[in-house]
């Protein structure tokens, strides 16, 4: 993605990469330190072994993705993200009112694009007042929700009610690339 600076000058921007379904189970695994070295033209910082990468230097979207795919094995989809909208995730009060608390985790899912309707939230898997996972936010390429312990995984429940791809993170995890990103 392009943007103007202040000088009025075209440049591209940081992104956040996020890979879906990777290192899970023995599936498309790879090492994600091993491939912000390989990237580290971009200014490459990988965060955990999901698949999660911060690229702090200016590269296009197309560019990044084919710089990824060149070096697996295998194609994964990727959910790139401007490094602005997740920042602005991180910073604003994204959970609201949302009470959670230690059995209670928040999560983010990174949608592969906006859903083309708004569903009515929240929306509780399984109904009712012992929900597993609950969605409680929608925000353009972002949906945010809670989960209890159980069963029950917040992509899956994302996908399934938006319909779209998406790939989940912890909030421990947004809060780690926007330390990574406000350096």
């Amino acid at each position: 993605m392009r943007i103007r600076d202040f000088t009025g000058t075209l440049t591209f921007m940081s992104s956040v990469v996020f890979f879906r379904a990777v290192n899970v189970g023995g599936h498309q695994k790879f090492q994600p330190g091993t491939l912000a070295k390989d990237l580290a033209k971009f200014d490459v910082v990988n965060i955990g072994a999901a698949g999660t990468l911060v690229v702090r230097g200016s590269v296009n979207e197309a560019a990044l993705r084919d710089e990824i795919l060149q070096r697996l094995p295998f194609k994964p989809e990727l959910m790139i993200c401007p490094a602005r909208d997740v920042l602005a995730l991180a910073r604003g009060n994204a959970f609201g009112d949302e009470s959670f608390g230690k059995d209670v985790g928040r999560f983010v899912s990174m949608l592969q694009k906006a859903p083309r309707a708004k569903p009515q939230l929240p929306i509780a898997q399984p109904p009712g007042d012992k929900w597993e996972v609950r969605v409680v936010a929608l925000t353009g390429r972002f949906a945010l929700s809670l989960r209890r312990l159980g069963q029950t995984y917040s992509n899956s429940v994302v996908e399934k009610h938006l319909g779209v791809s998406a790939t989940t993170r912890n909030w421990n995890t947004i809060e780690a690339i926007r330390k990574v990103l406000e350096k």
